[in-house]
């Protein structure tokens, strides 16, 4: 088996010497291959050596995250095109977005938030547009102005993913229909998740790809544990039973998804 972790932030295993370990079981697990997803300019520099440094089984992306976002946020983007250049190439920008759930609770400070965490999101759109590359949506609480600013952004929506979906049916159809797709977390193992298990199956299979988000959100029968790729195989076990395939036939489907969508070779 040959499963690609499509979203993985892989920087706390390496500051706490750890990485060597978790790719050794993320292997033993048929895991073996694994995005990490830039998220500040705190770790761009740092996931770009992984990736140099393990270049058949790390890929990485750059992206100011909606949470990173502050009052500096457009000197941040200006280094981004940077990345962009031989020879080791991001395979997407991401993650992007927006992000009301972590808003401050002052009402007035949660507005200029929103308005920073828009421009900045518009702004990495449209470098997104320009490289034409593929574009890793973060979107928690904000569905519909997310959908809208990414319409309105004009880019090609056949390069949009929404990461670790937690809506439900009616916005993957929306994602779907306008060519776009979500990719699945350990969220999709939850009890109290019935509805990311409805958005699975009303995707199907041909747009699927699968993540651990880790070290956020271990599935069962983990949950508890911090999470790390050797764990997504429970999310693929899971997700075959739920779209009635075997684990086998489920995994070669979402890693030519995850290589065709990111480009890996």
């Amino acid at each position: 088996m040959d499963l690609i972790d499509s979203h993985c932030h892989l920087l706390g295993f390496q500051n706490k010497k750890e990485l060597e370990a978790v790719l050794k079981r993320a292997s033993e697990a048929g895991i073996g291959h694994m995005i990490t997803v830039g998220t500040s300019v705190e770790d761009w520099v740092p996931y770009r050596e992984l990736s140099a440094t393990h270049p058949h089984s790390i890929s990485y992306t750059v992206g100011l995250h909606p949470c990173y976002v502050n009052e500096d946020w457009a000197d941040a983007v200006g280094q981004i095109s940077a990345f962009f250049m031989p020879p080791s190439v991001p395979v997407a920008l991401g993650e992007i977005g927006l992000d009301y759930y972590h808003l401050p609770k002052d009402p007035i400070a949660a507005g200029e938030c929103l308005l920073l965490q828009e421009a900045a999101f518009r702004e990495q759109l449209d470098l997104a547009a320009i490289l034409n590359c593929p574009v890793i949506i973060h979107s928690r609480d904000a569905f519909d102005d997310t959908y809208k600013i990414i319409m309105e952004s004009g880019i090609d929506w056949k390069k949009v993913v929404f990461h670790c979906f937690s809506y439900g049916t009616d916005e993957i159809t929306k994602i779907n229909a306008a060519g776009g797709r979500a990719s699945f977390t350990g969220i999709v193992t939850y009890k109290n998740a019935p509805t990311v298990r409805e958005a699975l199956l009303t995707q199907g299979i041909d747009r699927l790809m699968l993540e651990t988000d880790c070290p956020y959100l271990s599935p069962e029968p983990y949950r508890g544990e911090p999470n790390e790729p050797a764990f997504m195989l429970s999310t693929a076990k899971y997700c075959a039973q739920i779209l009635n395939l075997t684990t086998e036939a489920l995994a070669a489907q979402c890693t030519a998804n995850t290589r065709s969508f990111f480009a890996i070779h």
